[in-house]
C-alpha cells in the first residue's frame, strides 16, 4: 500500500466507516468485507457493510451477516445512501472499478469520504485515495489478512470469526487451494488461521455441502442437457435461459461454479456459461494452461478479470 503511514494515521482515531463490495457478492467479497468490518470495530470504528445486491445463502453464515445492508432493498436503501454520504472512510473491496457496484456507483463516487480500494483484479480505476492492489494475490481475503497482520501489525486481533470469513474467501477463490494463484504464502496464512482455532472442514461443508434439492436437480439438468462441447476448438459451453432458471426455482448463487465443469473434460482449455437473466445476460469464462480468457472478455464484452477467469 502506498502512503501506508498516512493510512495508519487516518484509521488511528474512530471513524464512520462503510465497507462495500461488488454486485452479487461471492465468498471472497463478503468474507473480506465482514472480516475487515470485525477488525475495524475492534479498533473502535463505527462500521456498516453495504452490498449492492443480495448474495447466496451458502455464505450467509458469516459473522456480521445479520447486519449487512442490501442496497437493492427498498426498505433500507435510503439508510444506505445516508450512511455512505456521512462516512469518513469508504472501503471498496474485491472490485477495481466503481461500475461493479451497479446502482451504488454514483452514490459512492460522489460521497465525500476517503475511499480505500483493496482488490486483486486487473485494470484498476483511479477512484480511491488509498489502495492495496495486487493482481498476484489469490483473493481479496488474502490482502485483508496481510493488511491486518503484517501492514498494521494487529495479528493479535485475528480471532475465530474473522479467520472464518477470510478463510472462506481464500478457499473459494483458489478453488479449494488448487488454482495457480495458491502460493506458499496462502498456505501459510491458511495454517495460521487454523492455529487460531478455525474449523476449516466446517467452512468447506457450509459452502460446498449445503445445496438445495432444487439446485442439485438444476445442476444435473444443466450437465445433461445444456452442455455443448466443441472438441475442434477445445471449448465447452453452457447456455441457460431465464425460463430454465424459473423452472428449477433458481436462487442467487445457483449457477456459480457450473462453468468449471466444462474444464473437467479432457483436452478442453476454455469453458463458458451464458445465463439469460431478466436484468442482463451474464457470461462467465474459465480457462486453463496459457489461454487468457480475460483478453476475450475485455476485447468483445467490456470485461476483464483474471487471466484464467472472468465473470
Amino acid at each position: 500500500m502506498q502512503n501506508l503511514n498516512a493510512f495508519k494515521e487516518l484509521i488511528s482515531t474512530p471513524k464512520k466507516v462503510v465497507i462495500t463490495t461488488h454486485f452479487k457478492p461471492d465468498a471472497d467479497a463478503l468474507g473480506s468485507s465482514l472480516g475487515l468490518a470485525r477488525y475495524l470495530k475492534k479498533k473502535g470504528h463505527t462500521v456498516d457493510v453495504i452490498t449492492p445486491s443480495d448474495y447466496p445463502k451458502f455464505i450467509a453464515w458469516m459473522d456480521g451477516n445479520e447486519d449487512v445492508i442490501n442496497f437493492e432493498n427498498n426498505k433500507t436503501r435510503q439508510k444506505a445512501i445516508k450512511l455512505i454520504a456521512e462516512a469518513d472512510l469508504i472501503f471498496c473491496l474485491d472490485f477495481s472499478a466503481l461500475s461493479r457496484i451497479n446502482d451504488m456507483e454514483a452514490v459512492v463516487r460522489n460521497a465525500p469520504g476517503v475511499k480505500v480500494m483493496i482488490d486483486h483484479h486487473l485494470y484498476p480505476e483511479n477512484f480511491s485515495q488509498f489502495s492495496l492492489h495486487d493482481t498476484n494475490a489469490s483473493s481479496t481475503c488474502e490482502l485483508i489478512y496481510k493488511l491486518i497482520t503484517e501492514l498494521l501489525g494487529d495479528k493479535a486481533l485475528m480471532d475465530i470469526p474473522t479467520g472464518e470469513c477470510l478463510y472462506a474467501g481464500m478457499m473459494t477463490d483458489t478453488g479449494s487451494f488448487r488454482h495457480p494463484s495458491t502460493t506458499p504464502a496462502v498456505h501459510r496464512m491458511a495454517a495460521e488461521i487454523m492455529e487460531i482455532g478455525v474449523n476449516t472442514n466446517k467452512i468447506h461443508r457450509r459452502i460446498y455441502d449445503s445445496t438445495s434439492f432444487d439446485r442439485l436437480k438444476f445442476l444435473g439438468y444443466v450437465l445433461s442437457e445444456k452442455l455443448t462441447v466443441l472438441p475442434e476448438f477445445r471449448v465447452a459451453y453452457f447456455v441457460v435461459t431465464d425460463e430454465e432458471l424459473k423452472r428449477f426455482n433458481s436462487q442467487t448463487g445457483d449457477t456459480e461454479g457450473i462453468v468449471n465443469y466444462g474444464l473437467q473434460i479432457e483436452n478442453i482449455v476454455m469453458s463458458v456459461i451464458i445465463v439469460d437473466r431478466p436484468e442482463a445476460i451474464k457470461m462467465s469464462f474459465r480457462s486453463v494452461e496459457e489461454f487468457a480468457v480475460n483478453e476475450i472478455a475485455s476485447k468483445y464484452f467490456s470485461g476483464g478479470g483474471h487471466k484464467c477467469s472472468r465473470g
